[in-house]
């Protein structure tokens, strides 16, 4: 590791490490635009200048320069403060002194270094520059003449989001940064731009003129938008969340999010459940708590009784539900509320056992009835990368779909699983780490994942590598954020949804699930537990109105298995209230009290009966390999039809629907101007 000189303290630095990285392992902040650490160098800014001996008695771009044996460094002497005061003059020669009406003010990297490295006052006198302002659809909000030119935005699109559709025009001042043919831009992922924005050309539209960033109180969450478990930030203003933020979590989401992740925010105030409701003469009518549950308990329903659990609720509240339904004398429970009945004997033989980190070390993916595009769009970013940086081959079983990525699509015909082409056969024989991932299509055709697992065996995708790590390639890929914390509680009859439906239970809990074939269950009560007025509502008999998932403790575990807790950022709307104590009050009620009074001790209570899920982390599953049937045929659909319109909280949003009628369909949306 070669040793260098930064200010006048020895440290050594890693083989290959640029001057930048040297001196912030110093611990010197060096001020930088365009450079991002996940992101290739462009050292187009010119803002991280430093000295550097041996070399040109001249200012040096950081960013570009590799970190040499004997290198002598300063990032504080005289030329280079001077120099970075020069540039940063230059960068404010033409941006718009509209700070007091941007949205990135408080929270502006342009701002920041400009009063930590630049001069106190402007030497120009001359006219602005202006640029007309770009349309990049409904997530972004574009104020072109604030652009410096950084090009994060152009390199993300092309790495990261893996479409190219954001470059520059023109030269020299007459450069301009748009999306092609100023059309919106087509990707999932869109919305992170606006964090790698360093100045205010790229916000959030959806966000445009809400708050300040020093209103808002800023809380440790979830995401539930899939099965990622994206790691996020609410931040709220008195009883609502005004914005979803990633956080940096390396091992799930590195610091990205979806655009459903982030935008979905305004669909929490809608269309919201805030009352009890009970069917009376065919019409739900308005309710107390007490009304509503004195109905349940006129059924007499005794141990005919199930409960369904939607896609995005908390093990907690699925936790309270089976305990109640034990004390009834039931185990009626599921969580594949969309009739799903793949075999969960293993819960290995479910998960994503490689790990959403580990997938880009990967040499050889087949893909098997997954778009992971939309189906986990973060995990698609990861294989992304493994494809265009490491080189990795890419097999697909399915229609033919852009996964932004090079692929090969062998066609269609489950039965391809147990007689694969010469090519991905080879390839998946010969490849140091081979993975293959199965997606919610796939698990729910006949056959496939008996056939998935049989290609485990034959292609040992379960074994340990040379550097003595241990490598698991089988991998099952969920897009429902509550499926692998259900399955760990036993959500799951031996026949899916249809067992339930086969006992005809007297009371059956919707807990959030909108999804259901509701005419299935005309003979039962229907209690929707939820909390927003979608299909689950409509078709129930009674409504408990409950909390989304900003408004509660919780835990979740995503499609690695990862247990993470989230937390709650504002109060339920009116008489809504918190799941978990819906069913401690209901089973005082029903004379079956549970033994907890608050949410700490629910947990508690959960996690006596399931250790792994009270301990943040991976639970270790084992690897075990069910005896299935592996006589898989027939075409394999792709389970998700539209990305933003995928649960009740998507369906309230404008800004889903906006997203999905212009991105998904087609529609042109006017801007008010036009």
């Amino acid at each position: 590791m070669p040793k260098v000189t930064v200010d006048g303290i020895e440290i050594e630095v890693p083989e290959g490490a640029t001057v930048l990285q040297a001196a912030e392992l110093a611990g010197k902040e060096i001020p930088r635009f365009c450079y991002h650490e996940r992101l290739s160098i462009a050292g187009n800014c010119r803002m991280c200048l430093v000295e550097v001996k041996p070399g040109p008695p001249k200012p040096q771009a950081s960013c570009a320069l590799p970190a040499m044996e004997g290198q002598e460094i300063r990032t504080d002497s005289q030329m280079v403060k001077k120099a970075r005061e020069g540039v940063m003059e230059f960068l404010l020669i033409n941006h718009p002194l509209d700070c007091p009406i941007c949205d990135q003010g408080g929270e502006c990297d342009l701002q920041d270094q400009a009063v930590a490295f630049g001069r106190g006052s402007s030497r120009y006198e001359e006219n602005k520059r202006a640029v007309t302002e770009k349309y990049m659809g409904p997530i972004v909000k574009t104020v072109m003449t604030r652009c410096i030119q950084c090009t994060r935005c152009v390199r993300f699109a092309e790495e990261v989001a893996g479409i190219e559709e954001i470059g520059a025009i023109g030269r020299g001042e007459n450069m301009q940064i748009t999306s092609y043919l100023e059309h919106a831009v087509q990707s999932e992922l869109s919305g992170n731009v606006v964090d790698l924005c360093p100045v205010g050309a790229l916000t959030s539209k959806p966000y445009a003129f809400e708050a300040r960033p020093w209103e808002l109180k800023k809380t440790l969450g979830i995401d539930v938008m899939d099965a990622v478990g994206t790691n996020v930030r609410f931040d709220a203003r008195g009883r609502e969340v005004l914005r979803i933020l990633p956080r940096m979590n390396d091992d799930v989401n590195e610091e990205w999010a979806n655009d459903k992740t982030r935008h979905v925010v305004d669909g929490l105030t809608k269309r919201r459940l805030d009352a009890p409701y009970v069917r009376k003469d065919g019409k739900l009518v308005k309710a107390s708590w007490a009304e509503a549950f004195e109905a349940i308990k006129a059924v007499n329903a005794g141990s005919s009784v199930a409960a369904i659990a939607g896609d995005l609720v908390d093990c907690e509240t699925m936790y309270a539900a089976k305990a109640l339904l034990a004390k009834m004398g039931s185990s009626m429970l599921e969580g594949r509320q969309t009739g799903m009945k793949y075999d969960v004997s293993s819960l290995s033989a479910v998960n994503f056992n490689t790990g959403i980190a580990a997938i880009e070390d990967a040499d050889v993916i087949l893909l098997i009835g997954t778009n992971v595009r939309w189906e986990a769009p973060l995990v698609n970013t990861r294989i992304g990368k493994a494809v265009r940086r490491k080189g990795a081959k890419v097999f697909v079983i399915g229609d033919e779909i852009d996964l932004t990525y090079r692929a090969e699509f062998l066609g269609n015909d489950a039965a391809l699983i147990g007689k694969l082409p010469k090519a991905a056969a080879d390839a998946l024989k010969n490849a140091a780490r081979p993975a293959v991932i199965i997606g919610g299509g796939a698990l729910a055709a006949e056959g496939v994942h008996g056939a998935a697992l049989k290609l485990a065996e034959k292609y040992n995708l379960v074994r340990d590598l040379e550097d003595g790590r241990s490598w698991n390639g089988f991998n099952a890929l969920h897009f429902s954020a509550a499926r692998m914390g259900g399955l760990m509680l036993g959500y799951a009859q031996v026949g899916g949804i249809s067992d339930i439906v086969a006992a005809q239970p007297k009371l059956t809990f919707f807990l959030g699930a909108d999804e259901v074939d509701f005419t299935k269950f005309e003979n039962s009560l229907k209690v929707f537990v939820g909390h927003h007025g979608d299909k689950g509502a409509h078709a129930a008999d009674v409504i408990l109105p409950a909390a989304a998932y900003t408004e509660k403790n919780g835990t979740y575990v995503n499609l690695e298995g990862r247990v993470q807790f989230s937390n709650k950022a504002v109060f339920a709307p009116g008489d809504a209230r918190e799941d978990w104590s819906i069913f401690r009050a209901l089973s005082e009620i029903l004379g079956h009290k549970l033994p907890f009074d608050n949410f700490d001790d629910c947990r508690a209570e959960m996690v006596k009966q399931v250790p792994a899920l009270g301990v943040e982390g991976l639970a270790d599953y084992g690897w075990a390999v069910p005896k299935l049937s592996d006589k898989a045929a027939g075409a394999i659909n792709y389970p998700i039809k539209d990305f933003y319109l995928t649960n009740a909280i998507c369906r309230a949003s404008d800004t889903m629907n906006r997203c999905s009628k212009e991105l998904i369909h087609g529609e042109d949306m006017l801007e008010a101007a036009e």
